[in-house]
């Protein structure tokens, strides 16, 4: 250790929250939750090992809130109001996180009436007082007040110099000092309070100056040098709103300033000395981790024992290579025995002698991990910057292929030739004897196959495993956007390996001056890229073995791995689109939208911008008097479509048009313009990319550009759809399942007036009139179909009343009506959420689990909406999983018919697009209909039939 103290004060109240939602929903030995304990606990061994590794601190404590209040709700009481309770299975974890912390014999300091950052604050001032470094490991934006400042009066007797306070994000695995914290405020860290007093603080609702935002706040402390000096400067201020405000809010502003403050001067609970620390000892350490079932923590503890040349016993004796797959508990402990990643281990490959001895190596491993770097996330457009494998932890290495400045004059690093790495490559990624494994591999497999021309195979995909596994379980995965949707490489690194992996930012830059990949350095891409394959060897080792523990082999082989080239191939073959149509229908759009809004502005009288959702709730509810207007904490008035619809249903013939106006400009932007900046100028096609992982029932789904969103029934969506062509003598083809969620429901609830209906083939809609309301009508079958499909979605009859406009009372005594006709359907909603309730999570007819982690939460809107989507992602799971097994299924059965030539281009809800030759339709159509209606056979035999609707024109309007 360094002769100098160094305290490093650990803000752990981040840490359990950040474990909580990053680590599914586990449970130990006694059934008691500790997901979050488990998180905490990786989550501290690794700060604790990484410190000991770069000889950090001799001194070390934990700080936790004790409570909910502090002396700051005297001062005000709406302080923190805003704060929902913590999540009931997260209540019985907090008294396991002290015990935790004291498991690795460290002090766990907490105080009545204090947070824990006025406890580090006191600490900190303290040990800088005595000549000691102190680091803060924390992100909060409150304890960047701290950073920076160095001791300097008050010293204790002896000192001379007194010690500096800095801050480490582990999550970002960066150090923030005084330079950074200007960066992000634009003030040193002593004026930090003063921005944060004027901001205010949603989250700890501090209410700062109403609409001063950060970038304003900053700006007046960077004008004026303090809070004060804005306050007073503010009558002399030319008029505005922000003057305005600012006199207005100047009580606020002091109160919120009081608030922030870090109170300095707390008593000590625990002396500084009581903090050093002096190695972490087997017990109490051992007992803990056995008591909660943390066998994989146990094994690396037991792995350090004796380690002649470690303070701690944190970090095991390095391994070469892997150790037992993961307990039949995986879901509980999901770090397997692996050495921590060590990116010196990495080599960079610039000659074909060492990349042929690494090709000697993998075929002889038999698994490689495989990843590429490209100048693009787009694969249809990116350069092929380099490769990188791995054959085991830390056992990996980047092949760079395009690296050097992009002036021509610029001097590029040695590196293979090109075509030569391809030429050596090519036998391995091909090889049946070597599983190449990727994360997100469809993309590696699009780009060696444009740019290399190599077709890899066979494969696995670390990131479709963990999507099989645990679809729904990571609540921050649910509803997240990227190419991972929570099963990115990043977040199952930081989820199962303990590892936060270099950003991409912090190779390659932001903004203005970022450069591309193949500008980095040698030595830097190297970390970079050989780490992606380190990481996905280690995930690989981590996650494979789970799906035979528990349950997920049959859908992840028998549904999602086959599918991944067959998607990659539609992704490469892409859809023509006809520019000169789409330019035509963008501007019709333009006036369409032109005239709509000359017409709002009309209903209003008055000229505003539309777009605005502020100046759109001020004309409705303040100008015009419509009731129903609410205020955000923002204090603007909503106007979200629930809104609109709301007052249209009240006879606002403003709030219709502003509906038709707001439809008609998303689809100009999201369509008909973006569609025509999709265009690839290789190919003149458009090519959108599918995501395995995007939703959680398992469908597929679309980006850049999005193809999902497309109106399906209504004139505007047809003239779209034509947009999209057949090359000169082809045609599309469509093939449709026709209400094949209904069919599901009739098979999986056991109805039997449904499974007659569908066996008969008659109109499902028409029988259900029938059975409810004993006559056959457009009024009644359009009840019938909204009933339908709204009961398997589990409506509430609140909702159901909106669809159907009626007063709630009917609507349940229609919902009432439907279960003593279809018992089967309330039987099967019943079962459903029973299961989920008891398991936690739903199953389809393959097997694939959706997790439901909120399906018990004492929030009653998120029970709900869990309860809601449980009921329909048995239904939905099963959908997506048959028409995923048509497609891996489509293409061999097409060339066997000797229709190799058609491509299926694109997968849209429950349809299928094809591209063929006109006079190929008639022997395609019985093939593709054929491998659709029996995609669910041999796994499932279904009660009902699968009816497929085709059809077939120029383009994709005319198919339907």
């Amino acid at each position: 250790m360094a002769d100098k103290q160094h305290l490093y004060l650990v803000d752990g109240s981040a840490y359990i929250f950040r474990a909580y939602h990053r680590l599914p929903p586990l449970t130990n030995p006694a059934g008691t939750p500790v997901g979050a304990v488990y998180g905490y606990t990786t989550m501290l061994w690794k700060l604790a090992d990484d410190l000991d590794k770069a000889d950090g601190p001799t001194h070390l404590a934990v700080i936790l809130d004790k409570g909910s209040t502090s002396f700051r709700n005297a001062l005000y009481d709406q302080y923190k109001a805003n704060r929902p309770p913590p999540p009931e299975d997260l209540v019985p974890q907090f008294p396991l996180i002290r015990d935790a912390t004291r498991a690795f014999s460290l002090p766990c300091i907490e105080e009545d009436d204090l947070e824990a950052d006025d406890l580090i604050a006191s600490y900190a001032k303290a040990a800088t007082r005595r000549g000691w470094d102190v680091t803060i490991v924390s992100s909060d934006k409150d304890m960047m007040q701290l950073i920076g400042q160095c001791a300097e009066d008050d010293l204790e007797p002896g000192v001379e110099t007194g010690g500096c306070i800095d801050m480490l994000d582990t999550m970002k695995n960066a150090r923030i000092g005084r330079d950074e914290v200007i960066e992000k405020f634009g003030v040193p860290p002593e004026l930090v309070g003063d921005v944060l007093a004027l901001m205010g603080d949603s989250v700890d609702n501090i209410p700062g100056i109403f609409g001063v935002g950060p970038k304003t706040a900053s700006k007046l402390i960077q004008e004026y040098g303090s809070l004060a000096a804005a306050l007073d400067a503010a009558p002399q201020m030319k008029k505005s709103k922000l003057q305005e405000r600012l006199i207005e809010g100047r009580a606020m502003a002091e109160l919120s300033r009081v608030l922030v403050e870090l109170k300095s001067d707390c008593e000590l609970p625990i002396a500084l000395d009581d903090m050093k620390l002096d190695g972490v000892p087997a017990e109490p350490l051992s007992a803990f981790l056995a008591e909660h079932g943390f066998t994989s923590l146990l094994k690396r503890l037991d792995a350090g024992k004796g380690s002649p040349d470690r303070p701690t016993q944190l970090n095991p004796a390095k391994p070469q290579t892997a150790g037992a797959a993961a307990s039949p508990a995986g879901n509980r402990q999901p770090l397997p025995e692996l050495p921590a990643v060590d990116r010196s281990a990495y080599e960079c490959v610039t000659t074909l002698e060492r990349l042929e001895q690494w090709i000697d190596r993998a075929f002889a491993a038999r698994l490689v991990a495989i990843d590429t770097e490209t100048s693009s996330l787009d694969a249809m457009r990116a350069e092929l910057a380099g490769i990188s494998l791995a054959l085991g932890p830390n056992d990996a290495c980047y092949i760079p292929l395009g690296h050097g400045g992009s002036d021509m004059f610029a001097e590029r690093p040695q590196q293979v030739d090109r075509q030569a790495a391809y030429d050596a490559l090519r036998p391995l990624l091909t090889s049946d004897a070597v599983l190449k494994v990727g994360q997100n591999i469809k993309y590696d497999l699009n780009i060696l196959t444009r740019c290399a021309g190599i077709d890899v195979a066979p494969i696995d995909d670390t990131m479709i495993v963990s999507f099989a596994l645990d679809a729904g379980r990571s609540l921050d995965g649910i509803g997240a956007g990227g190419i991972g949707g929570g099963h990115g490489m990043d977040e199952l690194s930081q989820r199962h390996l303990g590892h936060a992996t270099l950003a991409f930012k912090d190779i390659c830059g932001t903004g203005k001056k970022a450069i591309p990949f193949g500008e980095v350095p040698l030595d830097r891409a190297t970390e970079y890229a050989a780490e992606d394959a380190d990481v996905t060897w280690r995930l690989y080792k981590t996650l494979k073995p789970r799906l035979a523990e528990e349950g997920g082999t049959r859908v992840y082989e028998r549904v999602d791995r086959p599918l991944i080239p067959v998607v990659a191939a539609m992704e490469r073959h892409g859809i023509k689109v006809d520019r000169a149509a789409l330019a035509k229908l963008s501007k019709e759009f333009a006036r369409e939208t032109a005239r709509i809004e000359r017409e709002v502005w009309d209903c209003c009288g008055v000229e505003f911008t539309i777009g605005s959702p502020k100046q759109l709730g001020d004309v409705l509810f303040d100008r015009m008097g419509y009731k129903g207007g609410r205020k955000g904490k923002s204090g603007q008035y909503s106007t979200d479509q629930a809104i609109l619809e709301g007052l249209a249903a009240q006879g606002a013939e403003v709030a219709t048009k502003v509906l038709e106006w707001r439809q008609l400009t998303k689809l100009k932007s999201t369509y008909t313009d973006a569609l025509q900046a999709a265009i690839n100028p290789e190919t003149g096609r458009v090519h959108t990319s599918y995501s395995l992982v995007g939703a959680q029932t398992g469908r597929l789904s679309s980006t850049d550009p999005n193809l999902q969103n497309i109106p399906i029934r209504t004139e505007i969506g047809r003239q779209i759809r034509e947009a999209f062509v057949a090359e000169p003598g082809n045609v599309l083809l469509a093939a449709d399942y026709s209400q094949i969620e209904l069919r599901l429901a009739a098979h999986m609830a056991d109805v039997p007036q449904l499974k007659e209906a569908f066996a008969a083939g008659e109109d499902i809609h028409a029988r259900t009139a029938q059975e409810m309301f004993g006559t056959v009508d457009r009024e009644t079958r359009a009840r019938a179909k909204t009933v339908n499909f709204a009961i398997l979605y589990g409506i509430s009859r609140w909702g159901l009343a909106g669809r159907l406009g009626i007063e709630a009372d009917e609507a349940q005594a229609i919902i009432d009506t439907y279960f003593q006709r279809f018992p089967g359907i309330q039987a099967y909603i019943h079962t459903t959420l029973e299961r989920v309730r008891e398991r936690g999570y739903s199953e389809t007819l393959f097997g694939r689990k959706t997790w439901f982690p909120r399906i018990r939460s004492g929030n009653q809107a998120e029970r709900q909406g869990s309860e809601r989507a449980a009921i329909n992602a048995p239904i939905q799971g099963t959908s997506a999983d048959i028409i995923k097994r048509a497609m891996a299924r489509m293409m061999p059965a097409l060339e066997d018919a000797g229709l190799g030539h058609v491509r299926m281009l694109l997968q849209v809800h429950d349809e299928l697009v094809f591209e063929l030759p006109e006079g190929d339709v008639g022997r395609a159509s019985p093939v593709i209909e054929r491998v659709m209606a029996e995609a669910a056979l041999p796994a499932v035999a279904l009660d009902v039939p699968l009816g497929i609707e085709i059809g077939h024109g120029t383009n994709w309007g005319a198919a339907h």
